[in-house]
């Protein structure tokens, strides 16, 4: 029998009910062939959740227990509602209804407003800071202008909102759960919410979580509304309900009412969300509050090689050899693969640096930089691999960036496409005639060499090209009106088509992907956990952001992390201490605090030595013992092979350059690069591209400067030289 690429075997031939159920494995297949009656179905990562309820549902269209109309299957995201509604087409259950909350909660709110209310539902705000800094301003908080501020207390208005606090509520609510206002305490941030609300009302508009909110209230209510919404929505499918806060738990009993035709799916280990207000109580509590729920355990995973699989379950083992936060023994299926690797770097640029350099000899051994990922805890990191990307024409893509459909070339692309969809008479495939319509719109047949943003323009519009042909491998008849709905689909749900290139995402936003190839930095101690997280809740929460990252790879898993944040700085830092327990797979130099060894007297104990890097002399490569050699990067016997007076020159330059742009000196040239500069002295911009870092673009912006310098100019002459032809230039 055909298999899917994780091993699973495919469907073939009819649709039939049997069919659906021979195409999972027997854990699936369990949670499949019960479509009636409530379920809990705990699913580790990668074994295949997704598959088994969209086949869930399926089997119930087929097998006549359910009416596809009848069916709402909820998820967190618009992304994964579109992959799911994707999924169920295929399978032929095209009518059933997957949405996110907010979508479900919005409609419902748009058609039953008259009902309720009367006259049309307010309109939904986009954005949250413009209404919390005029709330602001009104209680005299001076945060109008800190954007960062700003967004701390939208967030802790919306857990307030989630958490379902009001301002009477919230402060005592706040500290009940623990929880630190941003800059206030508790008092004064009830009052913020007060005003928040009151400058909402005064522009009579709601936000997302009001939709949520108010729809509940309705329900509530309005027993008429209630018998409608249930009599519409009979069986009902919750994809990680490991994050549902006591909102939308709120709202999904309103939908449900006294039934029990409830299917909830989530993974305990993956609960990332708790400062949302997020909790796997009600996952965890669903077969106590529905005593005739049958609990499934999906632990095979296919995702991932058995090395993989084996630092995941460890990254999660207790001492005990228990596993933390309720979470399944997975169970690997793949072939296997590399075993993961963690390195130890100098310094952040130089992790980039050496990250960076990694992917490029992959990519040129064949792998497709979408088969690739970058993955941090914070999106502040992001930066320094962005800049090492670019340097190798690397093409990459940051994940919570400029959204697809918001491209302006794809906008461009739509709407020819739309034109072309009035005169498409169905003489050529529709795959041809979409690529006939993007040749128009400036696309080639065949990729462009260089990188940059020509490369990102034309990824995109091939992303629209294999879409067209990822829908007529679902849908032969489908025509151009077909392709154009299914565009104004995507994008409603922000459900975009894969693009070619590196994915550069923190934890949070890697959770639901996948990539061939993940390399996991920043894996040291102040990154995860995370310096703010000081309760065990918090830190606990961080491993589980771990092993979603650890999850992430499918086949290979390198980890990093820095000694430093720049060069030349003393080495702090050291590796997570989430790794302690995967010694046996990463090796000693895992530990987050090395062996102690016996000291004077036989006697062990005493503060644990911090870690050090190795380091090399940068002359003949031997090992680097004292502190003096690695302060100053080479043995004793090599004597120095470049000109102080040179190298302080470009370190003066490049400090006065950085200091004009407001970014950290290494962005312009870390001290590698300046440093192989000095020993060069390449004489023209040939002989300075062959320089490790200095790229295309760094050999634009700055070629001219350091060529200038290195041929006598003074630091003050090349600056000025600089101020001048920037002013020409505006």
């Amino acid at each position: 029998m055909p298999t899917q690429p994780h091993g699973i075997p495919a469907l073939v031939g009819e649709l039939t009910p049997d069919a659906i159920l021979d195409a999972l494995d027997p854990e699936q297949r369990e949670v499949a062939a019960q479509p009636l009656g409530p379920m809990c179905v705990l699913a580790g990562a990668g074994t295949g959740k997704t598959r088994a309820i969209t086949h869930r549902i399926a089997y119930g269209v087929r097998s006549a227990a359910y009416q596809p109309q009848r069916v709402l299957a909820v998820t967190f995201t618009a992304r994964a509602a579109g992959e799911m509604r994707t999924r169920l087409r295929a399978l032929g259950a095209g009518g059933v209804q997957a949405r996110t909350f907010h979508a479900a909660a919005l409609r419902q709110l748009h058609y039953f407003w008259p009902q309720a209310v009367g006259g049309a539902a307010p309109e939904v705000m986009a954005h949250k800071a413009a209404a919390v800094a005029q709330a602001a301003a009104s209680l005299r908080l001076d945060l109008a202008r800190d954007r960062t501020a700003i967004r701390d207390l939208a967030a802790e208005i919306e857990w307030a909102k989630v958490s379902m606090l009001t301002p009477e509520t919230y402060a005592a609510g706040a500290r009940a759960a623990r929880r630190e206002p941003p800059g206030l305490d508790a008092t004064a941030m009830a009052r913020v919410l007060d005003a928040y609300e009151q400058v909402k009302t005064g522009r009579g508009v709601i936000d997302f979580e009001d939709v949520l909110l108010l729809t509940v209230g309705i329900l509530q209510d309005h027993d008429e509304i209630a018998r409608a919404v249930r009599s519409q929505y009979r069986h009902f499918v919750v994809d990680e309900y490991q994050d549902v806060n006591a909102l939308q738990q709120r709202l999904l009993d309103l939908w449900v009412g006294e039934r029990d035709d409830l299917c909830v799916v989530g993974d305990p280990a993956q609960t990332i969300y708790s400062f949302t207000g997020a909790s796997p109580r009600h996952l965890l509590e669903f077969p106590r509050t529905h005593p005739k729920a049958q609990v499934v355990r999906l632990v095979r995973n296919y995702r991932s090689t058995p090395q993989v699989v084996e630092l995941a379950n460890l990254v999660v083992r207790g001492p005990s050899g228990s596993m933390r936060s309720n979470a399944v023994v997975l169970q690997a299926q793949s072939d296997a693969g590399p075993a993961p690797a963690l390195t130890a770097h100098s310094d952040d640029p130089a992790e980039a640096a050496a990250v960076a350099a990694e992917v490029a000899e992959r990519v040129k051994a064949g792998v497709p930089p979408s088969q690739m990922a970058i993955l941090f805890r914070t999106n502040g990191q992001s930066e320094a691999f962005e800049s090492a990307l670019a340097e190798r024409d690397v093409p990459y893509l940051v994940r919570g960036g400029e959204r697809f459909f918001a491209r302006t070339e794809v906008r461009e692309a739509v709407l020819l496409l739309r034109g072309a969809a009035r005169s498409d008479d169905g003489s050529k495939p529709m795959p041809e005639l979409v690529r006939d319509v993007l040749l128009g719109a400036g696309w080639t047949r065949e990729a462009p060499s260089s990188g940059g943003a020509q490369r990102e323009r034309w990824e995109s519009l091939a992303a629209l090209a294999t879409l067209s042909d990822d829908l007529v491998a679902v849908t032969p008849e489908a025509r151009l009106p077909d392709f154009i709905r299914e565009l104004d689909e995507r994008a409603s749900a922000q459900h975009a088509p894969s693009v070619e290139g590196v994915t550069l995402a923190s934890l949070h936003a890697a959770k639901g992907l996948e990539w061939d190839v993940v390399f996991l930095a920043g894996v040291s101690d102040g990154y995860l956990p995370i310096t703010m997280a000081e309760t065990p809740e918090a830190i606990e929460e961080e491993r589980r952001l771990l092993y979603v990252g650890v999850t992430r790879a499918r086949r290979e898993l390198r980890l990093s992390w820095a000694g430093a944040r720049t060069p030349g700085a003393r080495a702090t830092r050291r590796p997570s201490r989430f790794l302690d327990g995967a010694v046996s797979v990463l090796g000693e130099g895992a530990r987050s605090q090395p062996k102690s060894k016996s000291t004077v007297g036989g006697r062990r104990g005493g503060k644990p030595a911090r870690p050090v890097l190795p380091a090399y002399c940068r002359g003949c490569g031997t090992e680097l013992t004292t502190a003096g050699q690695r302060k100053m990067g080479r043995c004793d016997d090599c004597p120095p092979t470049y000109s102080e007076a040179t190298f302080e020159k470009l370190r003066e330059w490049r400090l006065a350059v950085a200091r004009e742009a407001s970014v950290p000196a290494y962005v312009v040239f870390t001290d590698a690069t300046l440093t192989a500069i000095a020993e060069r002295e390449p004489s023209s911009e040939g002989e300075l591209a062959q320089v490790s870092g200095v790229g295309v673009r760094k050999l634009g912006l700055y070629g001219g400067d350091v060529l200038a310098l290195l041929g006598g100019s003074s630091v003050e002459d090349v600056l000025e030289n600089r101020s001048a032809t920037t002013e020409s230039d505006e």
